[in-house]
Protein backbone atom coordinates (compact mmCIF):
# COMPACT_ATOMS: atom_id res chain seq x y z
CA UNK A 1 0.00 0.00 0.00
CA UNK A 2 1.55 3.61 -1.28
CA UNK A 3 1.51 6.07 1.87
CA UNK A 4 2.60 9.21 0.23
CA UNK A 5 5.78 10.16 -1.21
CA UNK A 6 9.31 11.10 -0.09
CA UNK A 7 8.61 15.14 -0.79
CA UNK A 8 12.26 16.20 -0.37
CA UNK A 9 15.57 14.43 0.23
CA UNK A 10 17.41 16.52 3.30
CA UNK A 11 21.31 16.74 4.57
CA UNK A 12 23.67 18.76 6.26
CA UNK A 13 27.14 18.34 7.79
CA UNK A 14 28.23 19.57 11.05
CA UNK A 15 28.63 23.33 11.82
CA UNK A 16 29.32 25.54 14.63
CA UNK A 17 26.67 28.21 15.35
CA UNK A 18 26.48 30.78 17.98
CA UNK A 19 24.01 30.31 20.69
CA UNK A 20 23.66 32.69 23.91
CA UNK A 21 26.76 32.97 25.22
CA UNK A 22 29.01 29.80 23.54
CA UNK A 23 29.25 27.82 20.24
CA UNK A 24 27.04 25.03 19.56
CA UNK A 25 28.41 22.35 17.20
CA UNK A 26 25.08 21.06 15.22
CA UNK A 27 23.53 19.20 11.91
CA UNK A 28 20.01 20.43 12.30
CA UNK A 29 20.13 22.87 9.41
CA UNK A 30 19.71 20.37 6.75
CA UNK A 31 19.00 21.58 3.27
CA UNK A 32 17.20 19.81 -0.03
CA UNK A 33 19.44 17.48 -1.86
CA UNK A 34 18.62 16.79 -5.48
CA UNK A 35 19.87 13.48 -6.87
CA UNK A 36 20.32 10.01 -4.85
CA UNK A 37 21.89 9.24 -1.67
CA UNK A 38 22.95 5.53 -0.52
CA UNK A 39 21.17 5.09 3.09
CA UNK A 40 23.10 2.96 5.37
CA UNK A 41 22.79 1.55 8.96
CA UNK A 42 23.93 5.02 10.09
CA UNK A 43 21.50 6.95 7.95
CA UNK A 44 22.35 9.26 4.48
CA UNK A 45 25.83 9.68 3.08
CA UNK A 46 26.59 13.17 3.45
CA UNK A 47 24.61 13.76 6.68
CA UNK A 48 25.90 14.60 10.02
CA UNK A 49 24.14 14.70 13.97
CA UNK A 50 26.30 17.22 16.31
CA UNK A 51 25.00 15.31 19.48
CA UNK A 52 25.18 11.12 18.76
CA UNK A 53 23.69 10.81 22.43
CA UNK A 54 20.17 12.18 21.40
CA UNK A 55 20.64 11.91 17.59
CA UNK A 56 21.49 10.08 15.12
CA UNK A 57 22.52 5.79 15.97
CA UNK A 58 20.86 2.76 14.63
CA UNK A 59 17.55 3.78 15.98
CA UNK A 60 17.34 6.73 14.79
CA UNK A 61 18.86 6.80 11.12
CA UNK A 62 16.40 9.05 9.45
CA UNK A 63 14.66 11.57 11.14
CA UNK A 64 11.03 12.41 9.36
CA UNK A 65 8.54 14.75 9.25
CA UNK A 66 5.57 15.30 7.52
CA UNK A 67 4.52 18.31 4.97
CA UNK A 68 0.83 17.71 6.17
CA UNK A 69 1.74 19.98 9.39
CA UNK A 70 3.18 22.71 7.17
CA UNK A 71 0.33 25.14 6.93
CA UNK A 72 -0.09 25.10 11.22
CA UNK A 73 3.39 25.93 11.71
CA UNK A 74 3.15 28.40 8.72
CA UNK A 75 -0.01 30.05 10.42
CA UNK A 76 1.61 29.89 13.73
CA UNK A 77 5.09 31.69 12.31
CA UNK A 78 3.51 33.95 10.06
CA UNK A 79 5.86 32.66 7.62
CA UNK A 80 6.00 29.74 5.42
CA UNK A 81 7.42 26.48 7.18
CA UNK A 82 9.34 24.66 4.36
CA UNK A 83 11.43 21.19 4.31
CA UNK A 84 14.49 20.97 6.17
CA UNK A 85 12.90 23.53 8.78
CA UNK A 86 12.59 20.72 11.41
CA UNK A 87 16.26 19.20 11.00
CA UNK A 88 14.82 16.24 9.06
CA UNK A 89 15.85 13.72 6.48
CA UNK A 90 12.49 13.07 4.87
CA UNK A 91 9.93 15.64 4.46
CA UNK A 92 7.26 13.52 3.37
CA UNK A 93 3.62 13.78 2.31
CA UNK A 94 0.70 12.24 4.05
CA UNK A 95 1.82 10.15 6.49
CA UNK A 96 2.09 11.71 9.95
CA UNK A 97 1.84 10.22 13.76
CA UNK A 98 -1.65 8.88 13.52
CA UNK A 99 -1.48 7.26 10.26
CA UNK A 100 2.21 4.66 11.20
CA UNK A 101 2.48 2.64 14.39
CA UNK A 102 5.85 1.60 15.67
CA UNK A 103 7.36 -1.37 14.08
CA UNK A 104 5.75 -0.43 10.34
CA UNK A 105 8.03 -1.44 7.68
CA UNK A 106 7.65 1.36 5.05
CA UNK A 107 10.27 0.70 1.37
CA UNK A 108 11.46 3.75 0.22
CA UNK A 109 13.36 3.67 -3.14
CA UNK A 110 16.45 0.61 -2.80
CA UNK A 111 15.47 1.08 0.95
CA UNK A 112 13.29 -1.09 3.33
CA UNK A 113 12.90 1.25 6.84
CA UNK A 114 11.13 0.71 10.12
CA UNK A 115 9.31 3.00 12.32
CA UNK A 116 11.31 2.96 15.95
CA UNK A 117 10.00 6.30 18.02
CA UNK A 118 8.54 9.38 17.99
CA UNK A 119 11.10 12.50 17.03
CA UNK A 120 12.00 14.29 20.50
CA UNK A 121 13.16 17.46 19.54
CA UNK A 122 15.56 19.03 21.62
CA UNK A 123 16.52 23.14 22.00
CA UNK A 124 18.50 22.91 18.78
CA UNK A 125 15.39 23.53 16.93
CA UNK A 126 14.47 26.05 18.88
CA UNK A 127 17.60 27.80 18.25
CA UNK A 128 17.05 27.08 14.47
CA UNK A 129 14.42 29.49 14.30
CA UNK A 130 15.10 31.99 17.06
CA UNK A 131 12.00 30.62 19.29
CA UNK A 132 13.05 29.37 22.51
CA UNK A 133 9.55 27.98 22.91
CA UNK A 134 9.50 25.77 20.01
CA UNK A 135 10.59 22.40 21.05
CA UNK A 136 7.82 22.42 23.96
CA UNK A 137 5.08 23.63 21.10
CA UNK A 138 6.47 20.72 18.62
CA UNK A 139 5.57 18.37 21.59
CA UNK A 140 2.35 19.86 22.78
CA UNK A 141 1.00 19.55 19.36
CA UNK A 142 2.12 16.08 18.53
CA UNK A 143 3.48 16.93 15.36
CA UNK A 144 6.63 15.66 16.53
CA UNK A 145 8.05 13.43 13.39
CA UNK A 146 9.16 10.20 14.05
CA UNK A 147 12.38 8.12 13.22
CA UNK A 148 13.22 5.37 10.81
CA UNK A 149 16.16 2.33 11.78
CA UNK A 150 17.30 0.92 8.66
CA UNK A 151 16.43 -3.02 7.96
CA UNK A 152 18.20 -2.78 4.25
CA UNK A 153 20.25 -0.43 3.22
CA UNK A 154 19.90 1.33 -0.42
CA UNK A 155 19.85 4.70 -2.46
CA UNK A 156 17.10 6.94 -1.93
CA UNK A 157 15.85 10.29 -3.53
CA UNK A 158 13.74 12.65 -4.08
CA UNK A 159 10.20 11.78 -5.31
CA UNK A 160 10.76 8.20 -3.80
CA UNK A 161 7.04 6.32 -3.15
CA UNK A 162 6.69 5.25 0.16
CA UNK A 163 5.17 2.13 0.28
CA UNK A 164 3.74 0.15 3.43
CA UNK A 165 5.61 -3.16 3.39
CA UNK A 166 4.23 -4.36 7.02
CA UNK A 167 2.02 -3.07 9.59
CA UNK A 168 2.66 -3.94 13.35
CA UNK A 169 0.79 -5.74 14.81
CA UNK A 170 0.90 -4.46 18.01
CA UNK A 171 -0.81 -1.19 16.53
CA UNK A 172 0.86 1.40 18.58
CA UNK A 173 0.62 4.82 16.56
CA UNK A 174 3.30 7.07 16.78
CA UNK A 175 0.98 9.49 18.04
CA UNK A 176 -0.10 6.85 21.27
CA UNK A 177 3.90 6.38 21.96
CA UNK A 178 3.83 10.72 22.19
CA UNK A 179 0.82 10.56 24.58
CA UNK A 180 2.23 8.20 26.96
CA UNK A 181 5.68 9.73 26.79
CA UNK A 182 4.62 13.61 27.30
CA UNK A 183 1.05 13.36 28.36
CA UNK A 184 -0.41 10.94 30.24
CA UNK A 185 3.33 9.80 32.07
CA UNK A 186 1.12 7.68 35.13
CA UNK A 187 -0.51 5.82 32.52
CA UNK A 188 0.62 2.14 33.62
CA UNK A 189 -1.13 -0.11 30.81
CA UNK A 190 -0.15 2.87 28.08
CA UNK A 191 3.56 2.29 28.91
CA UNK A 192 2.62 -1.41 29.14
CA UNK A 193 1.56 -1.83 25.81
CA UNK A 194 3.95 0.47 24.30
CA UNK A 195 6.91 -1.74 25.78
CA UNK A 196 5.17 -5.01 24.77
CA UNK A 197 5.88 -3.81 20.97
CA UNK A 198 9.10 -5.29 20.30
CA UNK A 199 10.19 -2.55 17.36
CA UNK A 200 10.34 0.29 20.37
CA UNK A 201 13.90 2.21 20.14
CA UNK A 202 16.02 0.95 22.91
CA UNK A 203 16.26 4.66 24.42
CA UNK A 204 12.44 4.80 24.71
CA UNK A 205 12.43 1.36 26.19
CA UNK A 206 15.17 2.26 29.01
CA UNK A 207 13.03 5.34 29.88
CA UNK A 208 9.10 3.75 29.80
CA UNK A 209 10.84 0.68 32.04
CA UNK A 210 12.40 2.64 34.65
CA UNK A 211 9.09 5.31 34.57
CA UNK A 212 7.05 2.00 34.71
CA UNK A 213 9.47 0.50 37.89
CA UNK A 214 9.06 3.48 39.74
CA UNK A 215 4.98 3.70 39.28
CA UNK A 216 5.14 -0.16 40.15
CA UNK A 217 7.06 0.47 43.60
CA UNK A 218 6.45 0.67 47.39
CA UNK A 219 5.00 3.99 48.36
CA UNK A 220 7.38 6.96 49.31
Amino acid sequence: MELGTLLSLNVSLLETVPFGNKEVVTGINKKPFAGKLRLGAAGLTGDAQGDLVYHGGPDKAVCVYSAVHFPYWTERWGRTAAAGDFGENFTVSALTETSLCIGDVVEAGGALLQVSQPRQPCYKLGMKHGLPSLQLDVQESGYTGFYFRVLEEGEVAQGERLVLRHRSEAGVTVAEANRVMHRDQKDRDGIARLLAVPELSESWRQTLAKRLAKLDGPPA
